[in-house]
């Protein structure tokens, strides 16, 4: 018996003392430069600067301490760590799939888009009728923005365009009215869903705030969405935040990712909000709104 506990422990001895040529144990020191790197280029993606030192620092915890094979390229150790890291926050909070929460809910399903000036919130909610249409759900389109110069005009062209029913009110007219007309007119016509466009709005505006509040509170929709300006950088990160402590939301889409941005808010969104980015506008045409994917953007962000 003594015997074997000493071959055991040889074995053992001999072992670790192998280990020690074949593996390393990764120090601070050894990622330093490397995380430096990574943060400049998270920074430059626009990812707020908040959740770049709070991924970087658990990259560091997840790594410092690691034994590695000595033969292994720490760099993409380190990188394929981060991208994984990425990818678990990003599919954390699973997106909602709204084709499929439409067909099995209720009648009219009721949609609220809201967003500050000039983020393509019209345009996105006509790519959105589309996608509905393609997918062979009706849709109506609510014009609640009653006080943007032209506002019902844009819609009115897109509705035309797509065949689709708009319901407007007047300038000036009650925003909550034409919502609650236009699900009036879905649930009479047998029309699947309901899209209803709100005046953007800064954030900062607590009176559209509150108009925005009234239109929620008769619409009672199924689904709030927010729309970001992919360009906004840490300024979309700021209006999400306003928008989800006033109004909450469900659902972001980022539209402009075209326009050749790494589109980092959505990153900052999962860390920092835990919301997810459910479409991306990548074009100005109607088929130029595509689900987003975690392994699509993983593989822009470090592109």
């Amino acid at each position: 018996m003594k015997k074997e506990n000493e071959e055991i422990t040889e074995k053992k001895s001999s072992g670790s003392i192998f280990d020690i040529f074949k593996y390393k144990e990764i120090k601070e020191k050894d990622v330093e430069e490397l995380i430096e790197e990574l943060r400049y280029q998270l920074l430059e993606s626009d990812v707020s600067y908040e959740v770049t030192e709070k991924i970087l620092e658990d990259l560091k915890t997840n790594l410092i301490g690691k034994k590695i094979r000595r033969s292994e390229d720490l760099e993409k150790i380190v990188t394929e760590s981060l991208k994984k890291s990425i990818e678990e926050v990003l599919t954390k909070n699973r997106s909602i799939d709204v084709l499929e929460e439409i067909k099995k809910s209720p009648k009219p399903y009721v949609i609220v888009f809201f967003g500050i000036n000039g983020v393509g919130k019209t345009t996105t909610i006509a790519k959105f009728a589309y996608m509905l249409k393609k997918n062979g759900i009706s849709s109506i389109i609510s014009a609640s923005d009653t006080f943007r110069a032209a506002a019902q005009e844009q819609l009115a062209i897109h509705a035309k365009n797509l065949e689709i029913p708009m319901v407007r009110g007047k300038y000036g007219a009650d925003p909550a009215s034409v919502a609650f007309d236009a699900i009036q007119a879905a649930k009479s016509r047998n029309i699947d869903v309901v899209l209803i466009d709100t005046a953007g709005r800064m954030h900062t505006d607590a009176d559209l705030i509150n108009e925005l509040k009234r239109i929620l509170k008769i619409a009672k929709p199924n689904i709030r969405i927010l729309v970001l300006d992919s360009l906004g950088g840490n300024d979309a990160l700021e209006q999400a935040k306003y928008f989800e402590n006033s109004v909450g939301f469900d659902l972001v889409i980022l539209t402009k990712v075209d326009a050749d941005v790494k589109g980092g808010v959505v990153l900052s969104l999962a860390y920092e909000l835990n919301k997810p980015v459910g479409y991306l506008g990548v074009g100005q045409s109607y088929d130029d709104l595509i689900p987003f994917d975690a392994e699509w953007f993983i593989k822009r962000l470090f592109g």
